[in-house]
């Protein structure tokens, strides 16, 4: 390997080379040398930094990337909310009410950049989490095997493809086995294009006539090319092209147009087109484009329904103006107007859409904390409505960290290794043998007979072990070798397992294959597959004509294309009553919660012809079983727990073995253990293979008392199946893959959940979110999250909307306190209004939006997406507190004028202090009062149902708990004192309170401010007391209380059934 030295005095060259687009004409040998690389091994690590600043990531221009300042900006200025205020500003500027007209200014100001600080932190993050879930690569450099994202690839780099993957850069493939891929968004072609690694244009090269331009992208079948997807077999090659370099570049680089949202005009036969056609696309065209500007069709579907409540409020904000004018003789004074103006800015939430936005951000960041990359935002507002999870075993409801724990061979018994805390590591575990099969040895005769101790090497010394082995070590991809850091393993889990254990024996690939003198050469290689379940490869004999056939995969898969087995006397014909003697064995392997494959060989005679599937898998010799124990993850157990408590349906759907799924699905918690009270209709609902759910119409799976909760021998098909059957009976549901074949189980289901360890790229791609860790419990994580923010954005919508009914209400039915003159006095002055609503909406919304989750958030039943956010709940609240608040700003003004003052609302009131002196101090306590039961309101609605000074039962400060509750969400508590503290300058500082707020300073008015306070809390105190009681009431006679949310006492029956417990 050359130094990075080396590299920047040969960067002329590679220049040069990458201008050329003839890649594929060279050898490997020739690209490691113009690349500075290996074959074998990558690029060094230290190069890596210097390509990329050569080359420059390896992204395409004008990709969607990135945050764009100028977009956010456009966001925070062109929306419903803010475009209303400006209309104000310009009302009050068109009429020289200054003052009015720079508070809105200032409000408009406050709301665009408090909106793009927080909105352009977010899209920061966002844009970073996506990156996590975008395409990686699986990178050699330096010899060791990473992931990385695609976008880091560099010239050089040794990247390794399988099925599924999408090709990050281009490729020049030293090696490939059965590789195809999916060229169609570059070539067109719609079938997949077989590649060969060996391919080779010297003979024509040498001609003068020939031409490199000749042979088509297509044809260069030595090469494989970025955005392409592998729809079979696996390589390896060396990144050639990166970025715009790539043919896909090149394609980006030559388009001179791009999307156009411009409505087609309809045609006849002839071409020609009406009139009336070219004014009904121009129309469709101006109503496309106001929707999306208002929002309409554009964002989440949140989004969407703020969008269309946006322009409700607009409506009755013009209603509520007509009506100031109406009660005033419709007359334009600037004083009416400006009020009017007011009137209508009550009912408009200016900052709903920025705190939705910012809310929505938090939930991403926090999801990423907890393992989940939100990569749709449809998918974190819908996680709340989840009702049923559909996932797989391995790796995610299981640790993945696969390690064999017994191999059956008809021919010498049972071969045991003990548990070890290294699972890759072959030089641990103690080895033991016994003549008994794993059925025999579970016959209580025959407890008495032990297991013995024993070697390796004493093991290989008896007879067929050898061809057990060569099976285990070459029909298998892992590798496995020891590092300075101690064993590693790389590969698919089950097959790095089976690895192991040829290691255990000194039978690794690598020794059989590789050196200068290999013992065998591969031939062909049939990889597994979800539909086939199973794997080939033949491999050739060294110094000897002779090749021969290794097969492993699922039990059943593999014996039916067997027809002998090998055994102590020798080779017999695999009839019936042996095949019943093989899957007692496999039974009671399974029963153990170990996953059985089967090994098989036979000699291949066809050497030289073509290679079919159908002909090399077909009359083998099965050799034996091998059982594979993946333990459940520690937190499994209590995450599946957690979800039936929170009335969600956990289905395991998996490839396994169904003993085996019923083992690991009753540790785990998703079958129940005590059955007395299930019926045998349902307990046989619960377990099902695929080819028993697929035999069944759809009829007859929607009469199923429940559907299963537990399908082993799963096929990418029987997922589909699944969630059409759940969304027959109305669930919401979650379905999680990770292979090529997931995808559209992924696309049809509510919430699609990629694996971001060991998930494909088209996986990731068809999902809307990834787990980085591959664990069930981060769905959960997930679920709780959705659930945390559906409630936080319910309250501060209350909690906004509340408002705008308090101040609507107030300014409305204050229309009726005239003076002499009979004009309109004023309980509230236009800029006080709007103060109002810059200082109680926009920061606490904010703090409410970042409440922790309820402490009943897991153990409640889900929300329903068709009721969405405005629930008669909300609503009735909503109403209540607004009418509350209303009452009490309005009782304030009276009193202080008719009670305790003398009446007189005096002339011209609304503009100066002479006209009446009570009515300015009226004002002012009602403003005090209004900006403090909303900033209360603030705290009431962080719970929508518990005491605020109560929320949780089990606490070890009864009395105080109300205050560390407050001191967790320090944003809320800072917004709300910070408001509550703006009311005593503005009410007693000189000038701005008589001459621009129009109020006074006030002093025994006080009183009445603070009594109307606690009156407001004790108000919404009772009606959260009487809620408590409603729902208690209506769970009690619904027979649910919060343990019957639990999903197995749906299927509970007054009969006992005949089976007491799930036979494993």
């Amino acid at each position: 390997m050359q130094s990075t030295t080396t590299l920047n005095n040969a960067s002329d060259k590679d220049n040069t080379l990458r201008e050329s687009p003839h890649f594929f004409l060279l050898s490997p040998s020739e690209l490691e040398e113009r690349f500075d690389t290996s074959a074998a091994t990558g690029v060094a690590e230290a190069d890596v930094v210097p390509r990329q600043t050569r080359d420059g990531l390896n992204e395409l221009s004008g990709g969607g990337g990135g945050v764009s300042i100028l977009g956010i900006l456009g966001g925070q200025l062109f929306n419903a909310m803010v475009l209303v205020l400006i209309m104000a500003f310009a009302v009050c500027l068109g009429i020289r009410s200054w003052i009015e007209g720079g508070v809105i200014a200032a409000v408009i100001a406050a709301n665009i950049i408090v909106g793009f600080i927080q909105e352009y932190g977010s899209a920061k993050t966002m844009d970073s989490l996506r990156s996590l879930a975008s395409p990686t690569a699986n990178v050699i450099r330096g010899g060791v095997a990473i992931t990385v994202p695609s976008a880091q690839v560099v010239v050089g780099d040794l990247i390794e493809i399988k099925t599924g993957d999408v090709i990050p850069a281009d490729l020049r493939l030293v090696e490939a086995m059965n590789f195809e891929t999916d060229e169609a968004l570059l070539t067109g072609e719609s079938l997949p294009v077989a590649k060969d690694a060996k391919a080779s244009w010297a003979a024509q090269h040498g001609k003068s006539d020939w031409d490199a331009r000749d042979v088509g992208v297509g044809d260069r079948i030595n090469m494989a090319f970025t955005s392409s997807t592998v729809t079979k077999g696996r390589a390896t090659g060396i990144v050639v092209a990166t970025g715009m370099k790539t043919e896909i570049g090149a394609i980006a680089t030559s388009l001179g147009g791009g999307e156009t949202r411009v409505r087609t005009v309809r045609r006849d036969d002839s071409g020609h087109a009406p009139i009336h056609r070219y004014v009904s696309a121009w129309a469709l065209t101006v109503t496309d484009a106001i929707a999306d500007f208002l929002g309409l069709t554009s964002g989440t579907p949140l989004h969407r329904t703020l969008a269309r409540l946006a322009i409700l409020l607009f409506f009755i904000a013009l209603l509520f103006a007509m009506i100031v004018f109406a009660a005033n003789g419709f007359k334009t004074s600037d004083e009416i107007v400006i009020y009017a103006v007011a009137t209508g800015l009550s009912m408009i939430p200016a900052s709903l859409s920025v705190v939705l936005t910012i809310t929505l951000a938090g939930g991403t960041r926090a999801m990423a904390n907890k393992h989940v990359i939100v990569r749709k935002l449809d998918a974190l507002e819908a996680l709340g409505a989840v009702t049923d999870i559909c996932s797989d075993k391995t790796g995610t409801l299981t640790q993945g960290k696969m390690v064999v724990r017994s191999a059956w061979l008809p021919s010498r018994g049972t071969i045991s290794v003990g548990e070890t805390h290294e699972p890759v590591n072959p030089t641990l575990g103690t080895i033991t043998h016994s003549s008994l099969s794993p059925a025999e040895q579970i016959d209580p005769k025959n407890a008495s007979s032990q297991p013995a101790a024993t070697t390796a090497a004493t093991l290989l010394e008896g007879p067929h072990l050898e061809a057990f082995l060569n099976v285990a070590s070459m029909c298998n991809l892992a590798k496995i070798e020891k590092t300075e850091a101690g064993w590693v393993a790389r590969g698919d889990p089950t097959e790095c397992a089976i690895q192991v254990l040829a290691h255990r024996f000194s039978w690794s690939r690598e020794s059989l294959t590789d050196g200068e003198r290999p013992q065998w050469a591969q031939v062909a290689e049939f990889p597994f597959d979800s539909e086939a379940k199973r794997m080939s490869v033949i491999f050739a004999k060294s110094g000897s004509e002779k090749q021969h056939v290794f097969t492993k995969g699922a039990v059943e898969r593999v014996l039916a294309i067997c027809d002998t087995i090998q055994t102590a006397e020798g080779i017999v014909k695999l009839d019936t009553p042996m095949e019943e003697l093989i899957l007692a064995n496999v039974e009671a392997l399974a029963e153990q919660g170990l996953r059985v494959l089967c090994l098989a060989t036979k000699a291949w005679a066809d050497v030289g012809s073509e290679c079919k599937r159908e002909d090399v898998e077909s009359g083998l010799t099965l050799l034996g079983l091998v059982g594979l124990y993946d333990p459940p993850r520690p937190e499994t157990q209590g995450a599946v727990r957690q979800c039936h408590r929170a009335g969600i349906a956990v289905h395991m759907l998996t490839g396994d073995h169904h003993a085996t799924a019923r083992a690991i699905a009753m540790q785990v918690g998703i079958l129940p253990r005590n059955t007395k009270t299930l019926s045998k209709e349902i307990l046989d609902s619960m377990v099902m293979t695929a080819a028993e759910f697929d035999r069944m119409s759809d009829d007859q799976v929607d009469a199923l008392p429940c559907l299963p909760l537990v399908i082993a021998r799963c096929a990418p098909n029987t997922k589909v199946r699944m969630v059409e059957a759940l969304h027959r009976r109305k669930a919401f549901c979650v379905m999680t893959g990770d292979g090529v074949n997931d995808a559209p189980s992924l696309k049809r289901s509510d919430i699609g959940i990629a694996m971001g360890l060991n998930g494909s790229d088209v996986a990731k791609d068809a999902s809307d979110l990834v787990l980085t860790d591959d664990n069930f419990a981060s769905i959960l994580n997930a679920v709780e999250e959705g659930r945390r923010m559906f409630d936080n954005i319910q309250k501060f919508i209350l909690h906004l909307l509340a408002q705008n009914v308090i101040q609507a209400l107030v300014l409305l039915i204050g229309l009726v306190f005239k003076d002499i003159e009979g004009l309109s006095v004023f309980p509230l002055a236009p800029v006080e209004i709007l103060w109002v609503i810059m200082i109680t909406s926009g920061f606490p919304a904010m703090g409410i939006g970042a409440q922790k989750a309820d402490a009943n958030i897991l153990t409640r039943p889900p929300h329903s997406l068709k009721k969405g956010v405005f629930t008669w709940e909300i609503l009735a609240d909503m109403g209540l507190y607004g009418c509350i608040g209303a009452a009490l700003c309005l009782a304030n003004f009276a009193l202080v004028v008719y009670q305790f003052g003398d009446g007189d609302l005096g002339v011209d009131s609304n503009n100066t202090l002479s006209g009446s002196d009570t009515v300015f101090r009226a004002r002012s306590a009602t403003f005090a009062t209004l900006t403090w039961i909303s900033l209360l309101l603030a705290f009431e609605v962080t719970d929508l149902r518990q005491s605020f000074f109560h929320k949780s039962e089990q606490t070890d400060y009864p009395y105080t708990q109300w205050a560390r509750d407050l001191a967790e969400n320090q944003f809320l508590l800072w917004s709300v004192v910070a408001g509550f503290l703006s009311v005593f300058p503005i009410i007693y500082i000189p000038g701005l309170n008589e001459v621009v707020m129009k109020h006074a300073p006030i002093s025994w008015e006080w009183g009445i401010v603070f009594i109307s306070c606690l009156v407001y809390i004790l108000a919404i105190e009772g009606w959260k007391y009487a809620k408590r009681v409603y729902y208690r009431k209506t769970d009690s006679q619904a027979g649910g209380a919060e343990e019957t949310l639990a999903v197995f006492d749906q299927f509970r029956t007054m009969s006992v059934s005949g089976t007491t417990t799930l036979v494993v």
